[in-house]
């Protein structure tokens, strides 16, 4: 069975880090889908205290992660990475659903949900 959300072992740590930075340690990790961007929709990720009603947790490298259901069917599937380089790091998100990103690869669309695009 898919995951909704897989994170890697260099993601989990990345979060890791910056949970012990922020003084966010034992909270959750939500994976979230906003509007907005180019495409329609863009990814969000951030420290959350609380679980909602509407939310799946995953636990994954010792992090759980919370998705909401609504959001599940436009991110199932996804694998999120870290990617480190002379350049410096960043997060990298393969969505299997997406259909159409846009240059800068922060947001998405896809052929359910399309979002409301935003002059980038």
């Amino acid at each position: 069975m898919t995951q909704v959300v897989e994170l890697s072992e260099a993601a989990a740590y990345q979060v890791k880090e910056m949970m012990t930075h922020n003084e966010e340690e034992g909270a959750f990790l939500r994976v979230a889908v906003h509007g907005g961007g180019c495409s329609g929709l863009s990814y969000g990720m951030g420290f959350e205290r609380e679980k909602q009603d509407s939310d799946t947790i995953l636990e994954q490298h010792g992090l759980m992660i919370l998705v909401s259901n609504e959001d599940k069917a436009i991110i199932n599937g996804t694998v999120i990475d870290y990617k480190q380089s002379l350049m410096g790091g960043g997060f990298t998100i393969e969505n299997p659903n997406a259909i159409a990103s846009c240059g800068c690869g922060s947001s998405f669309r896809t052929a359910s949900k399309t979002g409301n695009p935003e002059n980038c």
